[in-house]
């Protein structure tokens, strides 16, 4: 299993694996084999799976993950359900008992009948939270199961896979090697008659306009992104819930995070690796506008519903029908089109508007105490790094760090949230797998903090000697649970007696203390002023081999309900 593995080109592993991997342990431990990938052991499985993503995210490399059979699975499925949304690759392996101690060789113990089986095994457990599932059901055929496994994983689109290994077959001699050194199909880049489609679309728009949501993962990809608004002098809208810097954010033709708005009086529109752009799905923002969409996955086969226009739908692997679409665009426009860079210069003057607007509202909090959000986004950008790789798992937070953390180098940032709220930090430990040399910072609002399973990170990133920095937006409570309450019952019971329920996190513990037992650095910051002098603490502390933790005290939900502010 491991050579075939690292065969594949997996070089790590993230474990929180059971007893069934005890063959495993031992071929790792065997001295003078070289070549096996490295296993990381990360005392949880939603830290596991986190950490894979992050790495799989910053490295495009496919990780391996080990975990407990169906308990162990059961932990995994939020983090792998997100992985199947976020199409990154991973091969996920669990173990399990066919034999229950019945059949010849190694008892696997008593605890698997009484304790560890379900009906169908793991991978029936499982199947709806990733891209392919399958228990191993010969020992004939493990090898091959294995390569085929992560042949799927990194295959368009990319996703989780996962192979359910008896133990039985573990203890077995291998009977059967693979059929041969099968690499990576590359991704296929889109139809070439769609991409001059899509090109002839383009260039003949008055007024087209780009929507991104995760093309940026891929440095490549982003400057072909901006060769080809530049050639067409048209804007480019992230959504909010932007999965990769896909647009450098001080770009003139960066036009925001709100897609409806962005899109007012375009006439065409082009969808670019984007889950939902707007919302409801069925009414397309600008009446009668042409509305085309690239994705390695365009239809979202593995979602319920998806109702958005498509009147010319390409599948193809980003980068490379990102490179083609430039070079069909070079054949068509002019260097020197007059009404093209007018066009740019209108929307580079009102996005500069905009960005000043947004930096003179978070000026204005300077004094303001307790904090507000976007001045601590503010300040933090102002200390950030220019090596700084940012990972972000936050819900009412996360518009004003797209929007002040405007100079984070693409192929740096990463959300760690999409699919469900408890991966945040593990996929910030995962980049810092990936990259133990460049400074990691998780933000993260104190709501998410406590999905994570914290103790289990710090503990991985003090054994492993992979220090981040953890900023916690903290507003002691759940701002987000409360939106609906004022929406549908605005003279409710709810709003008239500032009655909330679900809505506090009280009372607010001392997250600060937590980095004590890890050998870490902690400090509650509560002072404007402060916020800057705390982060650089803070990147020292990480400099020097400690994770850092600041809890950063913002304007408390309570109050923020009380002047309705939500």
């Amino acid at each position: 299993m491991l050579r075939v593995l690292a065969k594949m080109g997996v070089e790590k592993i993230f474990a929180s694996p059971g007893s069934e991997w005890s063959p495993v342990w031992e071929a790792l431990a065997e001295p003078g084999v070289e070549g096996m990938p490295q296993y990381l052991s990360t005392r949880h499985e939603e830290v596991a799976i986190g950490m894979a993503s992050g790495y799989a995210k910053s490295t495009g490399k496919l990780p391996a993950v080990m975990i407990h059979t169906t308990v162990g699975s059961l932990h995994a499925t939020m983090g792998m359900r997100a992985a199947v949304r976020e199409q990154v690759p991973m091969v996920v392996l669990t173990g399990e008992s066919v034999g229950f101690g019945e059949d010849e060789g190694p008892d696997p113990g008593g605890q698997w009948l009484g304790h560890l089986s379900n009906m169908g095994g793991p991978a029936q457990l499982v199947e709806q939270t990733v891209k392919w599932s399958f228990g191993v059901n010969n020992k004939a055929i493990l090898p091959a199961t294995i390569q085929r496994a992560c042949q799927l994983a990194m295959a368009t689109p990319k996703g989780p896979t996962f192979v359910s290994l008896p133990m039985e077959y573990l203890f077995a001699k291998m009977i059967r090697d693979v059929a041969g050194d099968l690499g990576y199909a590359p991704g296929a880049t889109a139809d070439p008659k769609g991409i001059e489609e899509l090109a002839k679309l383009l260039v003949g728009a008055k007024n087209p306009v780009i929507v991104v949501e995760d093309a940026g993962r891929t440095v490549k990809s982003v400057h072909c992104l901006v060769e080809i608004a530049e050639l067409l002098g048209c804007a480019v809208c992230e959504t909010r819930s932007t999965g990769s810097l896909n647009f450098p954010r001080t770009h003139p033709l960066h036009s925001g995070y709100d897609p409806k708005k962005a899109l007012a009086g375009a006439d065409v529109i082009f969808l670019l690796s984007v889950i939902a752009p707007w919302h409801p799905a069925s009414v397309t923002p600008g009446s009668g506008a042409t509305v085309a969409i690239l994705d390695e996955n365009p239809l979202r086969h593995d979602m319920p519903y998806y109702g958005y226009q498509a009147d010319l739908c390409l599948s193809g692997e980003i980068e490379s029908s990102l490179e083609q679409l430039l070079a069909a665009l070079k054949k068509k426009v002019s260097a020197n089109d007059s009404s093209r860079q007018q066009r740019a210069e209108e929307i580079g003057k009102k996005n500069h508007a905009q960005r000043k607007a947004w930096r003179d509202e978070a000026l204005a909090l300077a004094n303001q105490k307790p904090m507000d959000t976007r001045w601590v986004a503010h300040e933090i950008s102002q200390v950030l790094p220019a090596d700084a790789m940012v990972v972000e798992e936050t819900i009412t937070h996360r518009l004003a760090l797209h929007r002040y953390l405007d100079g984070v180098k693409p192929g740096s940032f990463f959300n760690g949230c999409i699919g469900g709220l408890g991966t945040g930090l593990s996929t910030a430990l995962g980049v810092k797998a990936a990259n133990p040399k460049r400074p990691v910072i998780c933000m993260i609002g104190d709501g998410s903090f406590n999905y994570d399973p914290s103790p289990a990170v710090y503990g991985a990133a003090q054994e492993h000697n992979l220090p981040f920095l953890t900023i916690m937006f903290n507003n002691q409570g759940y701002l987000s649970q409360k939106s609906g309450i004022p929406k549908y019952y605005p003279d409710g019971w709810a709003v008239k007696s500032n009655n909330f329920s679900g809505l506090h996190i009280v009372p607010c513990p001392e997250y600060s203390q937590l980095m004590k037992v890890f050998d870490g650095y902690g400090e509650k910051v509560e002072e404007p002023g402060e916020v800057r002098k705390a982060v650089e603490r803070g990147l020292r502390a990480v400099a020097g081999g400690q994770s850092a933790l600041l809890d950063i005290r913002l304007k408390a939900v309570e109050d923020i309900v009380e002047r309705g502010e939500g």
